[in-house]
């Protein structure tokens, strides 16, 4: 059975992170950098069924969503929001911190 409920491709502007906050420091396993110069940086993001993250900062950049997907963000507050995706989607991501649950049984 395949692993990966989406796969996400994510490009973003290079801006300063602290470890504490970098998605791929924090949560390795779920977040890889496959390409990164001084202008762009782009973070390929593998969830499994019902697999979480932890709470990680994103700076603003562009998502391409390389499957079908939905997830539920839960933002530093505790308020959450379900997002849901197809694969082809390109979207606009503005910055902030928030905890992914990938909610897709695939």
């Amino acid at each position: 059975m395949r692993k990966s409920l989406f796969v996400l491709c994510l490009l973003l502007a290079v801006a300063p992170l602290s470890a504490g906050e970098d998605p791929t420091k924090v949560d390795s396993k779920h977040y890889k950098v496959v390409f990164e110069n001084d202008d762009v940086r782009v973070v390929r993001i593998t969830y499994g069924p019902g697999e979480k993250s932890v709470m990680h900062y994103h700076p603003e950049g562009v998502a391409i969503f390389l499957t079908d997907m939905k997830v539920q963000f839960t933002m530093p507050d505790g308020s959450s929001q379900v997002v849901e995706a197809k694969a082809g989607d390109t979207v606009w991501s503005e910055a902030g911190d928030h905890n992914p649950k990938n909610l897709a049984d695939k």
